[in-house]
């Protein structure tokens, strides 16, 4: 799961996102509106630069475990 599972950032900004998986086991993190796609292994983080956003709902989710790790950035 993602914790906080809701962001929000500010439209038509970049912004920086952190995405750290605390489980020791890897995770794919992906969003296809976001146009991103990263395994993140155990115990690291990664970090993805996005580009400036329309406002809206971009939904994400781990791939790995897509039933329980899901969230949304609320772009506004």
């Amino acid at each position: 799961r993602f914790e906080p599972a809701e962001m929000r950032v500010p439209a038509g900004r970049p912004v920086t996102l952190v995405v750290t998986n605390a489980d020791a086991t890897p995770e794919e993190f992906e969003s296809k509106s976001l146009r991103v796609e990263r395994v993140i292994p155990g115990g690291t983080s990664s970090v993805f630069k996005l580009r400036a956003l329309q406002p809206g709902k971009y939904r994400f989710f781990g791939e790995f475990n897509e039933a329980t790790a899901v969230g949304n950035l609320i772009v506004e």
